[in-house]
């Protein structure tokens, strides 16, 4: 089988799920043409091979082969060739504006991440010009970990709890709600701390400086953005639990990574990480509610996230000293056991499962 892929190669999201795309459709056998969206930022010789096998196969690119895109809902106007064009969004909201609906009637079908994200597409199939998308149109194809590089780390056994917050700094993120919970938790339990890896290449130096002044707290510390996948995993393996209060989520890679890591995660009960976030595997933090997503920033209003108030910070906070009471020093087996079943060897199976239907 040959395809067209247009992915980024880099270090946030989409560019993360791009490369490791790339190489578990090559171990599967399929021959990918490969063409990047924007420079490719690689990290190791390995990836940077990859890149450079594909972008060799794209002189040559078959222009009837099916092209998968790997990018932003409301950029899917270019494609590769004329072959079955399939567009691969990860959004975080649930609704879509007229750009993105105008962007997406491009698409001959859609990839998902998450069944979440799947029942969006359906709900707002009806607002689209000349028909939505139907049922066998849009394929749920969850995205991956390398267990290689998140192998199960060993369980701290001092009595520090290190709780460990990573995602670059957004209110979509919780970032303004986890530090009152965190303060909270600091009045009823002394010996914690909390860790934050969240620079955020796409904010002013004033906007960030903001951000450290909120976390200005002597039981917080403040990471450097890590530079490789395995930077990551040494950070996380220094940890006992993820805190990951999101307002919305379109996958939510670093939750998955530090369940492959065997960390337990405290985090949202909505948006795409309920697709591997159960009770087994988590401490959920139920959703009553959605509001208009505002943030100034990202966000205007258009569309709906979580709803985070009073109340939820109250129960992220209990959630955060049962996880201290009631596992510290265990590792989260069940996580593990999720993480296996979530690896990109069986993304890419999906993908090409659906390339075949």
């Amino acid at each position: 089988m040959r395809i067209n892929l247009q992915a980024p190669i880099n270090q946030l999201g989409y560019g993360v799920a791009g490369i490791n795309i790339l190489k578990a459709l090559y171990a599967e056998g399929v021959e990918v043409s490969f063409f990047p969206i924007g420079q490719p930022q690689v990290t190791n010789e390995e990836d940077a091979y990859t890149v450079r096998r594909g972008m060799r196969l794209a002189q040559t690119f078959d222009p009837q082969a099916p092209c998968i895109k790997i990018w932003h809902q409301n950029q899917m106007a270019e494609r590769i060739g004329s072959g079955k064009f399939i567009g691969f969004p990860i959004f975080e909201l649930d609704t879509f504006s007229d750009l993105e609906k105008h962007h997406l009637q491009s698409c001959d079908e859609l990839m998902v991440c998450s069944r979440w994200a799947r029942d969006i597409v359906w709900k707002n199939t009806d607002a689209y010009a000349n028909g939505g998308f139907l049922l066998d149109q849009v394929h749920v194809v969850p995205l991956g970990v390398d267990a290689e590089l998140f192998p199960p780390a060993p369980v701290r056994q001092d009595d520090k709890t290190i709780f460990f917050n990573c995602g670059k700094w957004e209110i979509r993120k919780g970032h303004d709600i986890l530090i009152e919970a965190f303060k909270k938790l600091t009045e009823e339990h002394d010996n914690v701390e909390l860790w934050m890896m969240c620079s955020n290449p796409f904010n002013s130096e004033e906007e960030n400086a903001r951000w450290h002044q909120l976390y200005n707290h002597p039981k917080v510390k403040l990471i450097p953005r890590a530079e490789t996948q395995a930077e990551v995993y040494n950070i996380m393996s220094q940890v006992d639990c993820g805190v990951f209060p999101s307002r919305g989520e379109g996958w939510n890679l670093e939750l998955l990574e530090m369940m492959a890591a065997g960390k337990h995660v405290v985090a949202t009960e909505y948006s795409a990480h309920t697709e591997f976030c159960s009770e087994e595997n988590s401490y959920l933090l139920p959703i009553s509610d959605v509001e208009p997503a505002v943030d100034n920033k990202w966000f205007f209003g258009r569309g709906n996230w979580a709803k985070i108030d009073d109340t939820e910070v109250e129960i992220l906070t209990k959630l955060m000293l049962r996880f201290i009471k009631t596992r510290k020093g265990k590792i989260n087996e069940k996580g593990t056991d999720t993480a296996k079943k979530f690896s990109w060897q069986n993304t890419v199976r999906e993908m090409v499962k659906c390339l075949k239907s």
